[in-house]
């Protein structure tokens, strides 16, 4: 990728003409290996040339492009997790994904961490038969069902969705909501607490059985191409062997869920690239007082914190997707990158989007929309307070939970 600097001009003076300089001006990229730079390189280009110019007008009528999943498929944005690449990589990947549209990484994300990964890993040698191929290719749909309408930040005491083993199989019962392409996948990863022994565990549904129903959950302020759902579970018989193996206590999932967490810090430090490009491109073109508003001293305040807070995110993720590799990621050490992240990116998309003025509220220039967007990761996987209590808990001993 280019240097944001020319360094053959006096003082390493700014390329002025070049319309998208390198965001990532401390190249973090730059620790992959020559062979998964060059495939992050060609996904980037994919991704700003073909997905970014069309979804803003998806996002507008919240709807999901599904002629776009293929697309995505072909560079392998279905398997992410299953490719054997680095876990900087995948970070990057998803970083990527989000600097073209939060809603779209939130389907990569989710799909790869917590429906993909979590069937290859603790889901029975039949589950993975049925459903990794179709899910590598897109072509089939998970959904992560965990969040319920009375329980979020507190659903693992909290959690009301029940399964109880019969002769027939179990039967399952309880509401959803928050659910990430509920009304569009094919089957849920559906948390249920066991009438016999109390413990929650996870479980495959296909989402046309009977019993089954799901609603959109409509005029969300961000995220609106991700299909949130409310899903309702009413006397659902699914077959015995639709148990996840591995996930026979909600300890199983652990892992997944802390690293969908610092997914989200990869989230927030793709959007805040993404805030940089379209911040300074509208700076550099617009002209007001006979120059571009670059040419103001405020404007480029505003343009350096934004890419200050993009080069911190960007670092810290760069030592958790470390952690990752050692095997060391505990939940405190995500909720802090989350929680910081996300505070950036919502501080970057507030001062993007006061850099576009008037034209700034408008989706056709991308700042609102990345705004909204903003407002949804600094709430979801954990609020910016709850995350911070748990970062809290690890370093005072003191819990601040009831």
């Amino acid at each position: 990728m280019p240097p944001i600097l020319d360094n053959s001009h006096p003082q390493g003076a700014a390329l002025q003409n070049v319309p998208f300089p390198h965001a990532d001006i401390l190249e973090v990229a730059d620790q992959l290996i020559p062979e998964e730079r060059e495939r992050l390189a060609i996904i980037h280009e994919f991704l700003q040339t073909e997905i970014r110019p069309d979804v803003g007008e998806y996002w507008d009528r919240e709807e999901l492009p599904r002629e776009m999943l293929p697309k995505l498929a072909v560079h392998g944005l279905g398997e992410v997790e299953l490719s054997g690449t680095s876990r900087l990589f995948r970070g990057l990947v998803y970083a990527e994904v989000t600097r073209a549209d939060v809603s779209l990484s939130a389907l990569v994300g989710i799909h790869n961490e917590l429906i993909v990964g979590l069937i290859n890993a603790l889901g029975s040698e039949e589950q993975k038969e049925r459903w990794l191929p179709g899910l590598r290719r897109f072509t089939n749909l998970g959904c992560f069902a965990l969040t319920e309408p009375d329980s979020g930040s507190d659903i693992a005491g909290g959690l009301s969705t029940t399964a109880t083993l019969t002769d027939d199989g179990w039967v399952i019962n309880g509401e959803k909501r928050w659910i990430g392409a509920g009304t569009i996948a094919d089957f849920a990863i559906v948390f249920a607490r066991d009438t016999a022994d109390n413990r929650i565990k996870g479980f495959i549904v296909e989402l046309d059985r009977d019993g089954v129903s799901t609603s959109k959950i409509s005029r969300k302020m961000g995220l609106r191409i991700m299909q949130n759902a409310d899903m309702v579970f009413d006397n659902v018989l699914i077959p015995a062997e639709n148990l996840i193996p591995g996930a026979e206590s909600f300890a199983d999932t652990n892992e997944y869920l802390c690293n969908s967490r610092a997914w989200v810090g990869w989230q927030a430090a793709g959007l805040q690239l993404g805030i940089f490009d379209k911040a300074r491109e509208y700076a550099v073109t617009r002209k007001q007082f006979g120059k571009p508003l670059a040419g103001f001293q405020l404007v480029q305040e505003a343009l350096v914190r934004i890419l200050g807070n993009t080069t911190a995110s960007l670092g810290m993720m760069a030592q958790v997707a470390h952690l990752q590799e050692q095997g060391n990621l505990q939940m405190p050490y995500a909720a802090l990158a989350k929680a910081t992240a996300t505070r950036f990116a919502r501080e970057s998309a507030a001062a993007g989007r006061n850099i576009g003025g008037g034209n700034g509220i408008l989706t056709d220039f991308d700042l609102s929309k990345m705004m909204a967007d903003a407002e949804v990761l600094y709430t979801y996987e954990g609020t910016y307070e709850i995350n911070s209590l748990i970062v809290g808990r690890a370093v005072t001993g003191q819990s601040a939970f009831v």
